[in-house]
């Protein structure tokens, strides 16, 4: 057996999908959830555990897990193959056909990774590394959490780095696209990260892609220097501490989202584990997707400062339009998380995120701030301002009127105020837009629909009923013509008809009709394939045979009243043939 089909058949696609898709459910035949490739508050991606196969009807999006993985994880199908048959003890057999020029430069790429991260830490805990150690003992980290985190050293040596991985064979031009180091205007190349403490940045299966430095002299600018883009590193796609608080997070329910590496390290060393930040970017739609496939609520916890106030703001309006449920942690004494860890402990910090108030509590406090909240004019235009725009993000007409009139008396306004200015806005109707749910069954008939099920689930049924099937003119009529002269095309060349391989073989259309086939609540599960194949079998033959009667009848009829008495004698036998070949069958009924 092929490897590729080895491994399909040897792992189970919804245990792959739910590593990404936790809160996947079984419903009917299928698992269903929320698509992780586009936002979406009605499930409308299924997976078929049989067939190996998942489709969102969304956004179109489907394919088997080979495919599911590779777009997760924004890698190739040979990395693919290899992360899949690593994370399931698979051997995967060294063969150049399961390689490409891609894929080589990039597990180039992953291994200059891991080796700098192996040098950073050696560097920050060897003879060389005093100066990091003493600016982490006053930040209050711990060597435990030091090693837990990865962290390291860059020396100020403008090519440590550059030699030490020539030395393992790399080339310059490599070791550059890794962004490990700078290509210098007259030739030549020098270290990017020098004289920093390193922070390791990982992807969500926990492989190092890339690096952020925080400078340790006061004149080295930028205080903080992230790797550049890079064919593993997209900084608007990677959540910094993500591998590990997955796991936390789906337990907890919740996100904490902070601004920095250090406020990260500090929240996680108190105990929460479920803490995670952007690198150094603005957030991206596709950083809150990777969250929420594993928690719909997030506790905001960005610096008290102007800046982290704006960039709250931002981030909001990012996780509200994504469907997040989001809370606001205040920090008093102008501290940032992992100064207030350290100041008041880790159960101070802990109570802080259970009194972490709703968004809209937090934006009328921001109201307050910015307008004059001792006159009634000035609590209007604050809510006109601040409240009213948020409450566009809210999809439930009936959420929108209770978070408003909620607002209404915290700000002390009239409510009949507050739901006049829902109806001016158009915000007392209902949000259209909502994603189509996970269709069932399209409108086909029975008997196609039983003979297609038993088909595509048995060898058996199939060897049966094709052959059978090819010589049938009713084919002709079937809504699901393309799909079975695809099964008939495949069985004739010897290759069995599965999903993926009838799927190849489809345009668009039929593609989807495929999937809605396989995904319908109708189909069961059972061992009687062959001979539900064959009671649909003689069905469709007796309704062949009934029509075929009927045209021989009426062409009878028609031969009688234009005088050929010979051709309505020869149509007379025909039809008498037909009836003794038919027997019984002629006045079988359809299968219900």
């Amino acid at each position: 057996m092929d490897f590729v089909e080895q491994l399909k058949a040897s792992v189970d696609i919804v245990r792959v999908v739910t590593e990404y898709v936790p809160r996947l459910r079984k419903k009917g035949s299928r698992w269903e959830g929320l698509c992780p490739f586009h936002t979406e508050k009605t499930p409308s991606f299924g997976v078929n555990e049989v067939h190996g196969f998942y489709k969102c009807f969304g956004c179109g999006a489907g394919g088997d897990m080979i495919k599911f993985v590779m777009e997760m994880e924004r890698i190739s199908f040979f990395e693919a193959l290899k992360l899949l048959s690593e994370r399931y003890g698979i051997p995967m057999p060294k063969r150049q056909e399961y390689s490409d020029p891609e894929s080589r430069v990039r597990g180039a790429l992953l291994e200059m990774h891991e080796i700098a991260a192996e040098v950073f830490r050696q560097n920050l805990f060897g003879p060389n590394g005093g100066a990091p150690r003493a600016y982490l003992e006053r930040r209050g980290v711990a060597r435990q959490t030091a090693e837990e985190f990865g962290l390291g050293y860059a020396e100020k040596s403008w090519d440590a780095m550059l030699r030490v991985l020539q030395n393992k064979g790399f080339s310059s031009e490599v070791i550059e696209e890794a962004g490990l180091v700078v290509k210098k205007e007259g030739g030549g190349y020098y270290d990017r990260f020098r004289g920093r403490l390193m922070f390791p940045i990982h992807n969500e299966s926990g492989k190092v892609i890339g690096f952020g430095g925080r400078a340790l002299a006061a004149d080295d600018e930028p205080k903080y220097l992230n790797s550049k883009e890079s064919p593993l590193y997209h900084k608007s796609f990677v959540l910094y501490n993500l591998h590990r608080a997955k796991k936390a997070a789906a337990k907890a329910g919740r996100f904490v989202l902070v601004e920095g590496y250090m406020d990260v390290i500090g929240v996680a060393a108190a105990g929460v584990g479920e803490v995670v930040a952007s690198c150094g970017t603005a957030l991206t739609d596709r950083q809150v997707r990777s969250m929420r496939r594993h928690a719909e609520r997030m506790f905001v916890n960005f610096d008290p400062d102007a800046a982290g106030a704006s960039a709250a703001e931002k981030s909001i309006q990012m996780l509200l339009d994504e469907g997040m449920r989001v809370r606001i942690v205040h920090l008093d004494g102008g501290l940032d998380p992992d100064e207030y860890v350290k100041e008041r402990g880790a159960d101070a910090y802990r109570a802080r995120l259970e009194g972490a108030t709703t968004y809209f509590h937090w934006l009328a406090d921001q109201s307050r701030l910015r307008f004059d909240m001792r006159s009634a004019e000035g609590r209007m235009e604050g809510f006109r301002k601040m409240l009213l725009p948020a409450f566009q993000r809210l999809h439930d007409k009936l959420e929108r009127v209770a978070v408003a009139n909620e607002m209404a008396d915290y700000l002390g306004l009239d409510r009949v105020f507050v739901l006049d200015q829902l109806r001016r806005s158009g915000l007392t109707d209902q949000k259209r837009g909502a994603p189509p749910p996970m269709p069932g069954a399209p409108s086909i008939p029975a008997v196609e629909k039983l003979l297609f099920e038993a088909v595509i689930n048995s060898q058996e049924a199939a060897a049966a009923a094709l052959p059978r099937l090819k010589e049938m003119k009713f084919l002709d009529s079937f809504r699901t013509r393309k799909l079975f002269e695809v099964m008939v095309g495949l069985w004739e060349r010897g290759t069995l008809p599965a999903y993926g391989e009838i799927e190849a073989r489809l345009d668009e259309g039929d593609r989807d009709l495929l999937a809605k086939m396989i995904l319908a609540d109708e189909v069961r599960e059972h061992t009687f394939y062959v001979e539900q194949a064959e009671a649909c079998l003689r069905s469709l033959e007796a309704q062949q045979l009934g029509m075929q009667r009927a045209s021989l009848k009426e062409r009878i009829r028609a031969a009688e009243r234009s005088g050929d008495l010979k051709e309505a004698l020869r149509l007379s036998d025909e039809l008498m043939r037909l009836e003794r070949a038919g027997g019984t069958n002629a006045g079988g009924s359809a299968v219900v």
